[in-house]
């Protein structure tokens, strides 16, 4: 009994010993081919709390002046975090949408209670809108200017407003980027006029 308790216990060490060389051999094994992986050049990106460095195209207000947000964009904490992923811009029912960038639709319809358009943009952009009411279909194609539809009723804004949210490579972008310079406070800020 004690001479098979003695093999054992070398039995077990031994292979603690392999275990612990074949851990050793697979990290030095990753090192090497992260080491020779070829480089890749970093890809810019738009963050939902910083806009530091990144490059944005220039895009054409939504709806006609007088402009001014009713609700500002605020960044969540965190993905799932509460939030305002887009700005609330002061309108009426029936004002009309305008696309802001060329694109296609890439939706349209009801979600819950509230009629929406969606535009997908070159650049791995895509623009919401909320409350809208549209004639246009899925793969509609559209132009920077072009009426989308009208500001209709619904959805978690005040009434006659419209909502704005964009995404950029499938995060949250704030909507300001893209119209020119963001001021330091934009909350119930009467926007230029020029388009």
């Amino acid at each position: 009994l004690h001479l098979s308790l003695r093999r054992q216990r070398q039995m077990c060490i031994r292979d603690s010993l392999m275990s612990t060389r074949r851990r050793r051999t697979i990290v030095l094994l990753l090192l090497i081919v992260i080491a020779l992986a070829p480089p890749t050049a970093p890809r810019a990106r738009a963050s939902s709390s910083s806009s530091a460095g990144a490059a944005h195209p220039l895009w054409r207000w939504a709806i006609d002046a007088p402009r001014s947000v009713a609700a500002p964009y605020r960044a969540p904490a965190h993905a799932f975090g509460a939030g305002h992923r887009g700005i609330d811009l002061a309108s009426a029912q029936g004002v009309i949408v305008r696309a802001p960038a060329d694109g296609a639709i890439a939706f349209r319809g009801t979600v819950v209670d509230r009629p929406l358009i969606t535009i997908a943009h070159p650049g791995g952009y895509v623009s919401t809108f909320e409350p809208v009411s549209s004639t246009l279909a899925p793969g509609d194609l559209v132009s920077a200017g072009d009426e989308i539809g009208t500001v209709a009723a619904g959805g978690h804004t005040m009434l006659g407003a419209l909502h704005l949210g964009v995404r950029l490579d499938g995060a949250y972008i704030n909507p300001m980027l893209l119209f020119g310079p963001v001021p330091v406070s934009y909350t119930h800020l009467t926007l230029p006029t020029k388009a």
